[in-house]
């Protein structure tokens, strides 16, 4: 596939609509070059900010740093970078990262109606999905990543990581790819050395049948949603919703499980791994006085005078 076709079928998703402004987030490696240029494209480059956070965890980290400032001065793009400082002690260095870019973006995207853009491809999502269905038993390990979520918004998830280089190889676009993803030290780098490689030895055609597993299961998803969605009160317009510990129990145990999960996703504004293993736990709460359930992930199940809710702990 030409820039020009790649160009055109990003315009067709409706990701990066005409009129838009975007944050783009800019490691410096191919995807997410490939992923500015064609925001710059399609937008214009007035409306397009780059983000790069330089965090500061490899000697050469300043390289991908003055990278990210030539190309954007190329592009005629303005762009911020954050240098974060990593906290003291033990802790999940990738999960740090990622929120740390991400809770830079949203800071930058402020309240306007600003989106935020990434470089993930197809691979990526073959990849995120294999690594969920090892460490994460929920159907949200099936779904992948959507192509938007609220304000983010993934231009190149129909795009492999082969598409992108070729892409940055006819545009004359120079990358820095991050060493680190060539070991093996992070479980997500095993997934993408050896285990997309062995299934594609299994089918040839084993990453297209994941992707398209994943586009299914996501349509019927909504489906099972909506079905969620009748079965949450929400009187007070707060988005949070209730039901009754009654009706709850009513439910075949698929959809009572979806509905506990969704109660504790609203509560907490994010996904919260695991929740719906307590459904059985919640249905047989007391319906007098009040009682209370963890659900994991800060959030608590509150069954009051037979209503159940879901709240942030300390909220």
């Amino acid at each position: 596939m030409g820039t020009e076709a790649m160009l055109e079928e990003v315009r067709a998703g409706g990701l990066l609509p005409p009129g838009a402004s975007l944050i783009a987030m800019l490691s410096g490696g191919r995807d997410s070059v490939c992923m500015l240029d064609l925001a710059v494209r399609a937008l214009g480059d007035e409306v397009v900010t780059a983000l790069h956070v330089n965090y500061g965890l490899r000697e050469d980290s300043g390289e991908d740093e003055a990278h990210c400032v030539a190309l954007c001065g190329r592009l005629g793009v303005r762009l911020e970078v954050e240098r974060p400082r990593r906290p003291e002690g033990p802790g999940n260095v990738q999960a740090w990262a990622r929120d740390t870019r991400y809770g830079a973006a949203e800071r930058l995207a402020g309240t306007g109606g600003s989106l935020i853009a990434t470089g993930h491809t197809a691979d990526d999502q073959v990849e995120t999905i294999l690594y969920r269905l090892a460490s994460s038993p929920s159907r949200r390990a099936l779904l992948g990543m959507r192509p938007r979520d609220g304000r983010l918004v993934r231009p190149l998830l129909a795009f492999t990581r082969a598409q992108t280089t070729a892409y940055c190889e006819a545009r004359g676009l120079a990358w820095h790819d991050d060493p680190t993803n060539a070991g093996l030290s992070y479980a997500r780098n095993r997934v993408r050395h050896r285990l997309a490689p062995a299934l594609a030895e299994i089918h040839p055609a084993a990453a297209q049948n994941v992707l398209r597993t994943a586009e299914l299961l996501r349509d019927e998803a909504d489906v099972l949603d909506a079905l969620v969605a009748v079965e949450i009160d929400d009187p007070d317009g707060s988005g949070r919703g209730s039901i009754e510990l009654d009706r709850l129990a009513e439910l075949p145990p698929a959809l009572r499980r979806l509905v506990v999960q969704q109660l504790a996703d609203r509560a907490a504004g994010r996904p919260v791994a695991g929740a719906a293993r307590h459904a059985e736990e919640v249905a047989a709460l007391r319906r007098t006085g009040i009682a209370m359930l963890d659900l994991g992930g800060g959030v608590r199940a509150i069954a009051e005078r037979g209503v159940l809710r879901a709240e942030l702990q300390g909220a």
